[in-house]
């Protein structure tokens, strides 16, 4: 009938399953059927092939006339012994699951047996102890397989002694008359190539002695059965002989090949298994993940040494060779180098992991054959990204190098920790954005915001972005090259052939001589101050209202209070961070107040009315339309002189080759 099992139970049970299943070592064995598999892993493993449990990895096949042949290649470990779980009952017990289970035993149950052997000292008695809840052997059984034996001259104390000892050792009980020439005899057959070794015993007439474990020993030493002699085997003719029926007796040992050396690769050499990234329970098929990024020092590949071979034996000693496994070269290509054991492959630099003509690379430049889109998705790499297409609104492209881009950037994110290079244009639609931490290089950019560690360089023209770069913005590469509405700001100099709108509809903001970030950092810093100045000015509101209230009663309930403290408590708090903005403000307006930059504007054509230019903090809105003028600052008053032409030798070179960044 099915029981019900508690929690704690299930739990020692799950329990003893893994330890029973960390306790298995597991080897790869091979043969020419399963069963030549079997014997090979069990001498391997040293156990009886009864006690072997196996996974199939590769089904073997006798091939026509021996040609295609495929050999069985198993999985083989001993199977675990299964330890007794010990019930514990208490008035949890019936609380637990409800498992249609039935109670099996864990361990068998055996009875004590009794053997009976004869020899020249006499008849012997051997009583086991039983197992489990076996039944203990008795006087009774003892005698009945003396006598037949035709022993009746026997100790009955003596057996009494044995039974309840039940030693399994052998002991004198009783006589008989030996005849040595009635005694069993036994013949040994070798089997084919001397793998196998078997004997056929012939049972004793009467008189007859039977044959010990000792003396079937000495047997096949004699006949040069010297190695793989199965233990248990000769102690089971001993104890009950079987006759006229070949025995396995020692099994030889098939040599056994060293594996071959192998490769361990620690990325997907598969592309095809790189996953989609799930959000929130659903697909983002923006992030494909297609680039496996690596970084210096880190380990691709480990290389697993090849094994020497086993050598075998035949059940007569003779030495069987067997062959060592291969050995292999690291598959080393570029960028990647071996570690001082010779066993491991360890990236040189950052890039992506590649393994091509059985090389393991690491590229410093990933490549994109066509656009970032949906087929591609968005991209991320330690190194230099080119793409040979466009970037199509909604994606990203990430780099630590260079990003060069031979088509147009939509209303996308680019950042690049050194150059971003735009063959074309960038149209950002209002929300664009691109960013490097040293130089931009397109041929317009449009309704964008574009930020620069060093440079900005266009070729056509800027219109209604935000731009800013900490040393240049140039627009000059076009006879019409222009600036036309939005906000720029650089540290040394905007450059350009024209600024400005002829019909003066479109705002345009020129802003030199500081520091961007700093600039920028103070404004944010400023409309903080302003916010919590109107939270601190309506706190003081009420404060004073519940202050007028407190001094007219002379007293205020107790919950009235409570408000009242925490709205002074609030009031100091804001006070202070309103302090600790005005420091770090008037902190960075003294390091813009002391920059040795000058800044200045220039442009080479015309700027036209509505420009407004900003040098440090002094502000000059055009009025009139001018030509070949440069603007910069003297006596906190915005001058003008003569176009000055532009000096710098890397912005004369024009833009770098992407697959060099620093």
């Amino acid at each position: 009938m099915a029981a019900r099992i508690g929690f704690d139970a299930v739990r020692e049970l799950m329990r003893r399953y893994l330890d029973e299943d960390g306790d298995k070592r597991s080897i790869t064995a091979e043969g020419a059927t399963i069963e030549e598999a079997l014997k090979n892993a069990a001498v391997q493993l040293d156990c009886p092939v009864i006690r072997l449990e196996y996974d199939i990895l590769e089904k073997g096949a006798p091939g026509i006339m021996g040609l295609g042949s495929k050999r069985w290649k198993i999985s083989a470990y001993e199977a675990a012994v299964k330890k007794k779980v010990e019930e514990e009952h208490d008035e949890s017990f019936d609380q637990g699951l409800d498992l249609p289970v039935e109670l099996k035993p864990l361990q068998s149950n055996v009875d004590g047996r009794v053997y009976v052997r004869l020899a020249s000292d006499g008849a012997l008695l051997k009583v086991t102890t039983p197992q489990g809840k076996g039944k203990r052997a008795t006087e009774k059984l003892c005698i009945e397989k003396l006598h037949a034996r035709a022993i009746h001259s026997v100790d009955e104390a003596l057996i009494k002694e044995t039974v309840k000892a039940a030693a399994s050792e052998w002991v004198v009980v009783g006589s008989f008359s030996a005849n040595p020439a009635a005694d069993a005899l036994l013949t040994v057959e070798l089997g084919s190539q001397e793998m196998e070794a078997r004997v056929v015993m012939t049972p004793p007439q009467p008189g007859g002695c039977d044959l010990s474990r000792e003396v079937i020993l000495a047997y096949l030493r004699n006949n040069k059965v010297v190695f793989g002699v199965i233990e248990e085997a000769l102690q089971g003719l001993e104890d009950a002989p079987q006759y006229k029926e070949p025995i396995l007796v020692a099994q030889g040992q098939k040599p056994v090949n060293g594996d071959d050396a192998k490769i361990q690769f620690l990325f997907e050499t598969d592309r095809t298994k790189l996953n989609l990234e799930e959000k929130n329970g659903k697909v983002d098929y923006k992030e494909l993940h297609l680039v496996q990024n690596v970084v210096e020092g880190q380990a691709l590949a480990r290389k697993v040494a090849a094994q020497q071979g086993i050598a075998g034996r035949t059940v007569t000693g003779k030495l069987l060779p067997s062959k060592n496994g291969k050995d292999l070269p690291l598959p080393l290509g570029k960028n990647v180098h071996a570690s001082d054991d010779g066993l491991t492959i360890i990236a040189d630099v950052n890039g992506e992991a590649t393994y091509i003509n059985s090389k393991i690379n690491v590229e410093t430049v990933y490549t994109i054959n066509g656009d970032v889109d949906l087929k591609s998705g968005n991209q991320f790499f330690l190194g230099t990204i080119v793409v040979i297409g466009n970037v199509e609104d909604g994606f990203s492209v990430k780099a630590t190098g260079n990003i060069e881009i031979r088509g147009n950037v939509g209303k996308a994110e680019i950042s690049a920790e050194g150059d971003v290079i735009v063959h074309q244009g960038i149209t950002g639609k209002g929300s664009g954005t691109v960013t490097a931490g040293k130089n931009v290089w397109a041929k317009f950019i449009e309704n964008a915001q574009v930020t620069a560690g060093e440079n900005v360089v266009v070729t056509t023209s800027i219109i209604n972005s935000e731009v800013t770069a900490e040393k240049r913005i140039v627009c000059s590469g076009q006879k019409h090259a222009s600036i036309i509405g939005g906000r720029y700001r650089a540290c040394e100099e905007i450059n350009a052939k024209s600024i400005g709108s002829p019909s003066g509809g479109a705002e345009t903001i020129l802003e030199v001589g500081s520091d961007p970030k700093s600039r920028a950092k103070m404004d944010e810093l400023d409309a903080k101050q302003k916010i919590l100045q109107r939270q601190i000015d309506e706190l003081d509101k009420n404060i004073f209202t519940m202050n007028e209230t407190k001094r007219q009663r002379k007293t205020l309930p107790d919950d009235k209070q409570a408000i009242l403290d925490e709205l002074v408590h609030r009031h100091d708090e804001l006070t202070d961070e309103t302090a600790s903005l005005k420091t770090e403000f008037d902190s960075i307006q003294t390091y813009l107040n002391n920059l040795k930059v000058k800044g200045k504007v220039s442009v080479s054509g015309k700027i036209y009315p509505g420009t407004e230019i900003i040098i440090r903090d002094t502000h000059e809105k055009i009025k009139n339309e001018y030509k070949g003028l440069t603007f910069y600052l003297e006596n906190m008053m915005v001058k003008t002189t003569k176009y000055e032409e532009l000096d710098d030798e890397i912005l004369k070179k024009g833009p770098p080759d992407a697959h060099q960044a620093d």
